[in-house]
């Protein structure tokens, strides 16, 4: 029988919330796991799952900067710290490649990104790799072939374009290694890949815009945006604070949260040419730094930094259109959420 997990991270209480999500969106506490580390806590608390779902690693932006690896039951989905490795800075967004080999962080206040290779079991080890980025790197993501790497600079307005050295870890710049975004002081922020590899979904922080780009996996390169829309709610006038995407893994409906309204902007995705339709804007908790989907496309939690709680959203099916379910306590100041199927 299929588990599906919630795992939330909380910055100022330093520990995990771990949830399980029945069918019927109920939603279930299994423990809270302190994160060895620092006595200070950092500003948030970034969490990565490996492809396989064995491992989560964790990363810790006060000093000394690390990175923490647990592995994941399979019957129950409760963690156990393996142990952990150095970060070269205070990293806004980890990510781990598809072979759990190679962990990728983006420094905001360092303006880089950097590779640390994991260990066969699965604790992370050196530092491979440090490149100097565009202003404020605030996301990095392998594509879904593995093959390249993405990385978003919120004050440069651009996304790098790398290649990956699979036996290595390390990257090297595309061709081209740059893709302006436009116009000049969006700051993009957090994006998603199409669940079919032929566009990404970009969300700029200080202008509340998604914008789509075609993408092609064959050069691991991304296009003149088709489409730019906003997020924020119709008829405010407030200043926008974009904070996370994520499109369902059925590849139908998209979502983007925005913290200034405490909302939930919903768009549905035309399947030939990945254009966004609006759907509407949902409240949500108070506000609301992440959110996440869970693998059967039906629900969407999403935490508030403010209200230290998560809400369980249905997704109905159809519209797209989201309904609150339940709101659940969780650890203080929760900014980020993964959930994944254990089976």
């Amino acid at each position: 029988m299929t588990l599906t997990v919630a795992y939330v991270g909380n910055a100022e209480s330093q520990d995990i919330s771990v949830f399980a999500l029945a069918a019927d969106g109920t939603l279930t506490a299994i423990e809270t796991v302190p994160v060895p580390g620092p006595a200070t806590p950092g500003g948030s608390l970034p969490l990565a799952v490996t492809a396989d779902r064995q491992r989560l690693y964790v990363a810790l932006r006060n000093e000394p900067y690390s990175v923490v690896a647990f592995a994941i039951a399979p019957e129950t989905g409760r963690l156990t710290a393996l142990g952990s490795g150095p970060l070269a800075d205070s990293m806004a967004y980890i990510s781990v490649d598809a072979t759990g080999r190679h962990l990728f962080g983006a420094s905001y206040g360092g303006s880089k990104v950097s590779v640390n290779a994991i260990g066969a079991d699965g604790v992370p080890g050196d530092i491979r790799q440090i490149l100097a980025s565009e202003p404020k790197a605030h996301a990095i993501l392998a594509d879904p072939t593995n093959r390249f790497v993405l990385a978003t600079s919120l004050g440069g307005d651009a996304i790098h374009q790398f290649r990956i050295d699979l036996d290595t870890g390390l990257l090297s710049p595309n061709d081209p290694p740059l893709k302006r975004i436009g116009p000049p002081g969006g700051g993009p922020r957090h994006f998603a890949f199409g669940p079919d590899a032929r566009f990404v979904y970009l969300l700029n922080e200080l202008d509340g815009t998604v914008h789509v780009l075609p993408w092609d996996p064959s050069t691991g390169t991304l296009s003149d945006e088709l489409q730019s829309i906003t997020a924020m709610p119709a008829g405010l006038s407030a200043k926008p604070w974009g904070a996370d995407i994520h499109v369902t893994p059925d590849g139908r409906f998209l979502y983007a949260s925005e913290r200034t309204t405490s909302t939930l902007a919903a768009y549905r995705i035309e399947a030939t040419r990945g254009r966004l339709t609006g759907i509407g804007t949902f409240p949500t908790e108070a506000q609301p730094r992440a959110f996440a989907i869970d693998p059967s496309s039906r629900y969407l939690l999403s935490v508030g930094e403010l209200s230290n709680a998560l809400t369980v959203h249905a997704i109905d099916s159809s519209t797209g259109a989201l309904t609150a379910i339940s709101s659940t306590p969780v650890g203080r100041k929760p900014n980020w959420v993964e959930i994944t199927s254990l089976p």
